[in-house]
This record gives C-alpha cells, sequence and structure tokens, in this order.
C-alpha cells in the first residue's frame, strides 16, 4: 500500500492500465478508494485525495476527456471575468462527440459544432497535468452564444469586466463576435460600455 500512495504522490494521476503495468493489484486501489486516499474520477483515472492544487478539477476533466475545453462560466471564472464561482465545470466537446461519464467533479458538457469548437482555445500547463481552456475573447463572445441559456446578465457582467482590464483587446473581441456569429447582439453593448 505505501508503494501505491507514493506512486500517486509522485504522478497525482494514474490511469488502471499504468498501475497495472507498474504491478499494482486492483484490490489494492480498490482499498485505497473505500479509505479515501485516492478518488475515482472515471472508470480507469484515479487521483490522489490530498492532491491539492489549483484548478484541479479542470486538470481532472480534461484528463477523462481529452477533447474538452473549459468553456462558458467556468472559463470566465478562471479569467478573473466574473463573480459567479459555478457549482460544475463547464467543458465544451465536439457535437460528435460522445458524453463521458465522470463520477467527479460535477460536470456540464456543452456540444459545440466545428466552427465554434475548433479555435480560441489555449493550453494551460501545471506540474501535475494540463487543461486546455478558451481565452477571454471567445469566452464572452460563446456566453453571448448562449445567453438564452446561462442568462444574458452573466455574458454582460463579462463584457463589462473584460472591457475594463488594462489588456482588453476591443479588435480581437471584435473578431470573435463577428466568428461566433453574435456580432449583432455584442455591438449596442460594447458602443455604450466604451463610450
Amino acid at each position: 500500500m505505501k508503494k501505491l500512495i507514493k506512486y500517486f504522490t509522485r504522478k497525482g494521476y494514474a490511469t488502471m492500465k499504468e498501475l497495472r503495468a507498474s504491478g499494482f493489484q486492483t484490490r489494492d486501489i480498490r482499498t485505497l478508494i473505500e479509505n479515501g486516499q485516492i478518488v475515482k474520477i472515471k472508470p480507469g483515472l484515479y487521483k490522489l485525495s490530498e492532491l491539492d492544487i489549483q484548478n484541479s478539477g479542470f486538470i481532472d476533466v480534461c484528463k477523462s476527456v481529452p477533447k474538452g475545453i473549459i468553456c462558458l462560466i467556468s472559463a470566465l471564472e478562471y479569467h478573473g471575468l466574473s463573480t459567479i464561482n459555478p457549482w460544475q465545470i463547464h467543458v465544451a466537446i465536439p457535437h460528435s462527440e460522445k458524453r463521458v461519464k465522470i463520477k467527479y467533479p460535477p460536470v456540464q458538457f456543452f456540444y459545440f459544432r466545428n466552427r465554434f469548437y475548433n479555435w480560441g482555445s489555449k493550453e494551460i500547463v501545471t506540474k501535475t497535468g494540463s487543461f486546455k481552456i478558451y481565452n477571454p475573447e471567445k469566452t464572452i463572445c460563446d456566453l453571448f452564444r448562449y445567453r438564452n441559456k446561462l442568462g444574458e446578465d452573466i455574458a454582460l457582467e463579462g463584457l463589462k469586466n473584460y472591457l475594463k482590464r488594462k489588456d482588453a483587446n476591443i479588435s480581437k473581441l471584435w473578431d470573435y463576435a463577428i466568428r461566433c456569429r453574435v456580432k449583432t447582439i455584442i455591438q449596442p453593448y460594447i458602443k455604450a460600455m466604451v463610450i
């Protein structure tokens, strides 16, 4: 058991395939789960429960769903553009992708068509893993696309906070608004907030 804990302490995460290849027994893994020392994220993927890293939920999700990109309210909060801390992680996946069942953390999937999914993301690399997330401009425009589902007030808060930033790039935001097909929706708000 000590070797198994040591293995998780070094890596943070492990798949069942990696654990078996390293000679660990399924019963030992089950015991550690029952004792609360490791957490089952999804079938075949585990992490050390004491793993205390910033954005570990994002890493958990992106390890479970390799094509997943953190989006909408989760991305807005990550970029410091909202006071809302969502209880679910919002994840964009390609429209044709099958949903993956994740035990932890709570996730809400959004199926993006390729014309909205394939651009505007960046990869954040940490010591224990990485995750993909949409940049602030894409996030704001996506929130306007989903304003009927998530609320226009959240999109407006994100836009207002973005425009207050020193690094705000209205030209880039405008380009994203055109690509996300929200140009006519977002234009009056930008004009009102900038003037």
